[in-house]
């Protein structure tokens, strides 16, 4: 990068967010099994046996899988340079609890769960080894803030049995 780009002001504008991501993965059906059966995600399109894209609420993907490069591929090393994990922001706590007891119904086992001060959220790997967080924000007067106004983001363990019981509040 040039100095001129480094020094360069610019910022992205505040409307930008995350479309989609797309991921290799070494088996399509099995893949489709956690995002589509599990998680809820719904196709919208296919590519013959070797593409799907999915999405909830209507729109055209927020997932694309393929096996263009990785059928039958091994995951890839953790200690590697990649992708740490892919983040889904569920509207409400009670969403997050009732992904939550689906996991725990289908007895797949979570990686970590914390509470951010920001969010909270739940972390597991796909069947490729790729790390997922699902999660939910707490509205933006709720943050944690230093003096300076700044945020205070943490990690700290998350109350799996309260997360449980917002369910049994609605």
């Amino acid at each position: 990068m040039s100095e001129a780009a480094h020094n360069d002001p610019y910022r992205a504008p505040a409307g930008i967010r995350v479309g989609h991501i797309h991921l290799k993965v070494a088996d399509l059906a099995r893949a489709l099994k956690f995002y589509r059966d599990l998680l809820g995600f719904e196709v919208t399109q296919r590519y013959g046996q070797e593409a799907v894209f999915l999405a909830t609420g209507g729109y055209h993907h927020h997932i694309g899988l393929n096996i263009w490069y990785s059928k039958d591929a091994p995951p890839a090393p953790r200690n590697s340079a990649g992708l740490f994990h892919t983040a889904f922001l569920y509207p409400s706590r009670s969403d997050l609890a009732v992904i939550y007891r689906r996991l725990l119904q289908a007895d797949y086992p979570l990686s970590g769960a914390a509470d951010h001060g920001v969010s909270e959220a739940l972390y597991l790997d796909d069947p490729d080894g790729n790390g997922v967080e699902l999660y939910w924000d707490r509205p933006m007067a709720q943050w944690p803030r230093q003096a300076d106004g700044s945020l205070q983001m943490y990690t700290q363990p998350l109350d799996l049995a309260d997360l449980l019981g917002t369910l049994e509040e609605d």
